[in-house]
């Protein structure tokens, strides 16, 4: 299939989600499929610039910046990009590229007047992997309250649903937020797809822990954003609680918002059983975990929705169990459970935090099985190949 894959991260970016989307480029070209990346750029000068990564062709397309911007200007800017996009890619050599499918990764939740655009002149499906279901989330996290800007942002969410013939949300507990979407028309339908990685290319890391204030440690490891949407002030705390076991070390590595009133946090509690780190390379994150015990993960306890967030896929897919503090009834409360793959806190009681986190210390060190339950739900569940499998499957149904 002709196939054009739309979204507002791809490398060199070193998000989880540009991560996701360069491994979901390759592996369609991979099974033979005639695929280019859509992305906005504030950094060309052209109208459009048109690369080959390997056997994926990339299309940026000029639009106004969105990163590392004020809340207000990136309102503006993400409202303006798909026109920008669109305007821009009739300027390009793909101009009349006739599109057998359409797919596209929210967040942004700004994509639709692009998408529409490509549908008008190509008679094609269109499926929206939704990662986030926003403004909801920041409902639910009183970053919003429900005014003029909660319903801005909720009219071009519709937008973008209404634009969408599939839905693939992360997690069954999400599928019921798009029921009535699903019942409006026969032809659309709603379906799990999983998040997903493929095998990194190993490489050197340039984190030793050994030449770090954590050396000779049993490390637990954060790896990801720190955002106001993980709340990692409970791994702080547990840190804190733990202060007088000195055979363990907290490691939070990437960067956010957040990042820097953590730091924070930690110098004025003085915790040297706490270290932070830039992000690193994607090929470089193997060669980090081999060096600790257990990954961390935390979303705020207000969430709503349900997420399986891509450092957990990545815990599992190097073989290394998580200790998770999640809201209640997550749906990967009852993965981590049923798989065997660590230990779930679905309150922010620090004292029952800390009993999950002896417990899982327990469990590493009487149940050496545990790393191949990682590997095994990895492979059952989080596979990129099976992930394209299923896009194009719904696209040509």
């Amino acid at each position: 299939m002709r196939i054009a894959l739309i979204a507002d991260t791809f490398p060199p970016m070193r998000t989880s989600g540009a991560v996701q989307l360069r491994d979901l480029a390759r592996e369609f070209a991979l099974q033979g499929h005639d695929l280019t990346v859509l992305l906005p750029s504030d950094d060309i000068r052209s109208s459009y610039e048109f690369t080959t990564v390997g056997a994926v062709q990339v299309l940026r397309l000029r639009a106004p910046r969105t990163k590392d911007v004020s809340y207000a200007r990136r309102t503006l800017a993400e409202w303006i990009m798909p026109y920008a996009m669109a305007r821009n890619l009739k300027k390009s050599p793909l101009a009349e590229t006739v599109w057998e499918g359409v797919v596209w990764y929210s967040p942004s939740i700004f994509h639709a007047p692009l998408v529409a655009e490509i549908k008008r002149q190509s008679p094609s499906k269109a499926y929206l992997i939704i990662r986030d279901i926003f403004p909801e989330w920041a409902l639910d996290l009183g970053l919003m309250s429900r005014g003029p800007i909660y319903h801005f942002f909720r009219y071009i969410a519709q937008n973008q649903y209404e634009v969408a013939d599939i839905i693939g949300v992360q997690s069954p507990g999400n599928l019921n937020y798009f029921s009535e979407w699903e019942r409006q028309e026969d032809s659309r339908q709603l379906e799990v797809l999983q998040n997903w990685l493929s095998a990194p290319e190993k490489s050197d890391c340039s984190i030793q822990i050994s030449n770090t204030t954590l050396s000779g440690r049993k490390i637990l490891v954060y790896a990801g954003n720190m955002g106001t949407a993980q709340d990692l002030d409970i791994l702080i705390d547990l840190a804190h609680r733990l202060l007088h076991k000195r055979d363990f070390g907290f490691l939070f590595v990437g960067r956010g918002s957040e990042k820097a009133r953590l730091k924070e946090k930690v110098r004025r509690l003085g915790l040297d059983n706490v270290a932070f780190h830039p992000e690193i390379e994607p090929e470089e994150v193997p060669a980090l975990y081999s060096q600790c015990a257990a990954g961390l993960v935390a979303l705020d306890q207000r969430h709503k929705s349900h997420n399986i967030p891509g450092k957990f896929i990545s815990y599992m897919q190097s073989g290394m169990p998580a200790l998770a503090v999640v809201n209640k009834g997550n749906d990967l409360a009852s993965l981590i459970r049923e798989a065997g793959v660590g230990e779930v806190c679905e309150s922010y009681n620090l004292d029952e935090l800390v009993t999950h986190f002896d417990a899982l210390m327990q469990k590493i060190e009487a149940c050496p099985h545990i790393r191949e339950n990682c590997k095994d739900l990895f492979d059952s569940h989080f596979s990129v190949s099976s992930s394209v499998r299923q896009i194009t499957s719904a696209l040509e149904r």
